[in-house]
Order: C-alpha cells, then structure tokens, then sequence
C-alpha cells in the first residue's frame, strides 16, 4: 500500500488541479502497489487539525483546466509556525502527529516561498516531503518556471490590451496595478505583451521625473495616450534610499490604496493629461490554466510522482535549463528570484522605448 498525502497552501492559483491530477495518475498507472490518497483541506491547516478526505483517481478526473484548488487553500506564514494556534495547538508536531496516523509514505506540498520552507521544516523532522512550485509570481528560487505565472500573465496582458482602445479613444493616461508585491516577473512580462509605454518593478527603483519624461515626449511625438503597467511593489527611487523602518513607516502613513494611485495623481498634477487607474486584482488568480501551464504543471506532478516511487524525497520539482530536475528544499528556502535589471527582457523592453523609470 502507497498512501500519500495532498495539500496546497498559500494563494491560489489556475494550475494546482492540473498538478494534483499529474501526481495521481502516473501514480496510480506507474505504482505496483495499490494507492490510498489523502487531500488535506485548506493547506497546512488540514495537516495540523487533520481535516482531510480519504480520495480516488477518479477525484482527478476531469480537473486539468479547472482553476483554483479542489482541495481549498489558506496561508500558514513560516514566522508564525513555531507560535501556537489560537487554540493552543502547536502546529509542527500536531502536523507530525497527522502524518503519522495515517501513516503517509510521502507529503506532496504544492506551494510558493512560505509554504516551501514550511516543507523543508517538515523534511528536516523526518518527513517524506516532495514540493512543487506554485506560484503566480514566479518568483521561487531554484526553478526557472512555477505552474499559475504564465496564466497570470494571460490575464494581465489582456487587461493591458484592453485598455488601449479606452486609453486611445480619451487620450488619457493609464496606470495599471499588476500583481508583484517583492518581485516583477508579471509586470515585465505582460508590460512587454501588452505594448506597455512605462514598466515600474520593484527590482528597478524608479524616478517620476524619468516617467513624466516618458509620456512628455509621447504627448510631443504624436501620441494620445500612455500605458503604465506597474507592480504592487514598484518603489521610487527616494523610496529605495530609506531604511526599512523608515519605508515601512512611510507606506503604513500612505493614506490612497497603494502606490499607483500617488502615481496617476502625480501624473495628472504634472502633465495636465486626464490620469485614471485599473487594476486587475484578483483576476489574475482566476480562471482556467492556459496552455503552458496544463504541460508544466502536468510535467511538475509526473516528476514529483515518479521521484516517489524512487523512494527520493526532500526536494522540490524545478525547470533549469528547460529541463526538469530536482532541487533540495534546503537550497530553496527562504530565497527569492529576483528580475535581474540586466536581464535580456529588460535591455530588450528599452531598447523598444519602454521607460522603466530609472533612466
């Protein structure tokens, strides 16, 4: 008997079915011993309060292009996992106390940054744990690619392409908040598919000078209107020259709903231009997986599964160098990856006349 658990843990996104389904089949056609499978619900919480459901292959079926979790999902931030549930319950060793009543051979975590060191401190308990990359961001270490970001990037690239008829016909300037908080890998990418005019990441510290610059000179060639497609994160670069503390202090002050809002009223105070703001949001997260994410999400949960039936644990399933491979969970935890400002993508955007605007 091979009894296995499931969980996904921290935000959604559109291919975590599409990777529960890959584990469980090639299990199920791979494993010469029968399957037992446990899902547990909402992330990490059904591990430590043992809530889950005793599942089937046939659970699996038809799930490869339905977004979200079948199993539900909730965050249990990494800082607080050695501080006591309100309840009281201790969280790592009522997690351990689960896995071993019923008696899992292996623990497949699908989940980002928090969720992946939370699984190396499971490993390093003694646990058989095998994780897989989900996030819409991008932005885990070790893995050139995580399973919901391309579909992310569907997402917020149509928002762009939409808004340029809008944009064009008011001759107005757009600000549109896209989702990356510490990284920019949405941002630049879909600021690139979708003909964004000024791109602000976080990586990249920018000057508003250098961005009313930039739709200056749109205003002078011609133009009727400029795209901004900006990261939750994006941070000027007097923002950049502040301690943590003092930034900290500063946004906690901010009294709009996030940066972009200072960005638009700034925009509109210098340049005269009528200045309105979108946001995506949540959609982002939403919806079905596009056609990359179904392979590598179905590639992540063939490997994670056949890596199982090695009797290999103790990693989480990465992309390098195109191909799949097997990263340990120490390397990975507690690490981000980061948009490199020197990158291809980057010289190449400013090369086409896309402002990131630091220069």
């Amino acid at each position: 008997m091979l009894r296995i658990g499931l969980l996904t843990s921290g935000g959604d996104c559109q291919a975590l079915n599409a990777t529960m389904r890959g584990i469980v089949k090639t299990l199920f056609n791979k494993s010469k011993e029968s399957l037992e499978i446990y899902g547990f619900e909402d992330g990490y919480q059904g591990l430590i309060y043992g809530r889950y459901r005793k599942m089937t292959p046939r659970d699996f079926s038809g799930i490869l292009t339905r977004g979200g979790t079948i199993l539900g999902t909730s965050r249990t931030p990494f800082k607080l996992l050695d501080t006591p549930e309100a309840d009281g319950v201790e969280k790592v060793p009522a997690m351990i106390k689960t896995y071993k009543q019923l008696h899992l051979d292996c623990l497949f975590m699908l989940g980002g940054n928090g969720s992946t060191k939370t699984a190396n401190r499971l490993s390093q308990e003694g646990l058989n744990v095998i994780a897989l990359p989900k996030t819409i961001d991008n932005d885990t270490w070790g893995t050139e690619m995580t399973f919901g970001f391309t579909s992310a990037v569907e997402i917020a690239t149509k928002c762009i392409d939409d808004i340029h008829t809008t944009a064009s016909s008011h001759g107005r300037v757009f600000v549109i908040e896209i989702m990356g908080h510490k990284v920019g890998w949405i941002p630049l990418y879909a600021g690139v598919a979708g003909g964004a005019d000024v791109i602000l990441i976080p990586e990249i510290p920018y000057s508003m000078d250098n961005v009313i610059a930039t739709i200056d000179k749109r205003m002078q060639t011609g133009s009727r209107f400029t795209i901004l497609a900006v990261a939750e994160g994006a941070i000027s670069k007097e923002d950049a020259a502040l301690s943590k503390k003092e930034y900290k202090k500063k946004v906690a002050a901010r009294t709009s709903p996030s940066i972009v809002y200072d960005i638009a009223k700034e925009i509109e105070a210098r340049t005269g231009r009528e200045t309105r703001v979108a946001i995506p949001g949540h959609t982002q997260r939403g919806g079905i997986p596009d056609a990359q994410d179904r392979i590598f999400a179905t590639q992540c949960g063939v490997e994670a599964a056949l890596g199982c039936l090695e009797g290999k644990f103790g990693y989480m399933i990465a992309q390098v160098d195109r191909k799949m491979t097997r990263v340990p969970l120490a390397d990975v935890a507690g690490k981000l990856k980061y948009v490199d400002p020197k990158s291809d993508l980057v010289r190449e955007a400013k090369a086409l006349g896309i402002s990131f605007g630091d220069e």
